[in-house]
């Protein structure tokens, strides 16, 4: 257990937040439940997630110890597309969630990891394991787990700093005019739907999504899409944003389905990850084809949209 002291030198931040960008490693939701568990302490008094920050707060954070994980480790079958000791990339089918939640404690990716290797990073809690960032359960393709706290913090870091290398292929309903473009446009809860999310000045973030048309066919559209930042749902709602939303997408694809596609959840696939390696600094960067059923709704637009 370790116990980390803070002299505020900002204000207006709620805490929960400022704890978070102060310490990456530590996921926004940890925090929160850190906090309600009177792990967080400022000036000597328990707060709630939403209090704000004064200048000269002197916040007191007690770590946790572990707790024993609840979740039983299944044998899954994963895709691994590397591994050493101390990073693992997987690639991850489309209809897996990434970890346990409410619903959805069994078949997830951290019940196979937890057969797979025993040594999986503990930063980020008892349910996640390992657990660096996650994509969508209906989106598929590549996902960096940490095999222990030295690569967690790292990788984390290189997330913070914008300098991993996130590709997504995606197919979208309309045609693109341009073959190039950039959308930056901050993301947050859609305040008309707090299950959404959202382009909003509203308790927002950063976000910026690189897109460029790959193929273009009568009335769809098959784009890369890079990462700048990472935000929840960030490409699926900015392509959203721009007219574009993604085919297949049940939250936030296009209203009127011209056609059924042969693919269940968003047509979006993580196809490419970089990072630089946390033990040998050197860079890293991996690869994986669209799977089968994306690769059928290509070829149908090839068939029908032309």
């Amino acid at each position: 257990m370790e116990t980390y002291t803070l002299k505020t030198e900002e204000k207006g931040i709620r805490i929960d937040k400022y704890i978070t960008d102060q310490f990456p490693q530590w996921s926004r939701s940890l925090i929160q439940q850190w906090i309600k568990d009177g792990n967080v302490m400022v000036n000597g008094e328990n707060v709630r997630n939403n209090y704000k920050i004064a200048i000269g707060d002197e916040i007191e954070i007690t770590e946790p110890e572990l707790e024993p994980l609840n979740v039983e480790p299944e044998e899954l079958n994963l895709d691994i597309v590397f591994e050493d000791s101390d990073v693992l990339v997987v690639n991850k089918p489309r209809g897996m969630v990434v970890h346990p939640a409410p619903g959805h404690y069994k078949g997830t990716l951290v019940n196979g990891l937890m057969a797979h290797c025993k040594d999986l990073s503990g930063i980020n809690g008892v349910l996640r394991p390992g657990i660096v960032h996650r994509i969508d359960k209906d989106t598929s393709g590549l996902l960096m787990v940490a095999k222990n706290d030295m690569a967690h913090e790292s990788l984390v870091e290189q997330l913070k700093n914008k300098t991993t290398k996130r590709r997504y292929y995606a197919i979208v309903a309309g045609v693109i005019p341009h073959d190039k473009g950039t959308v930056d446009a901050p993301i947050g809860r859609n305040p008309e739907d707090r299950q959404s999310m959202a382009v909003t000045d509203q308790n927002s973030r950063e976000a910026v999504t690189h897109f460029q048309v790959i193929e273009r066919f009568n009335n769809h559209t098959f784009v890369s899409c890079e990462l700048e930042t990472g935000r929840t749902h960030q490409i699926r709602v900015h392509m959203k944003y721009i007219g574009f939303p993604i085919v297949g997408d049940p939250k936030y694809g296009p209203k009127r389905k011209h056609h059924k596609f042969p693919i269940e959840g968003q047509a979006l696939h993580a196809e490419t990850l970089g990072f630089i390696h946390p033990r040998t600094n050197e860079e890293v960067i991996f690869h994986t084809p669209i799977p089968n059923d994306m690769e059928a709704c290509i070829e149908e637009l090839r068939k029908i949209d032309r």
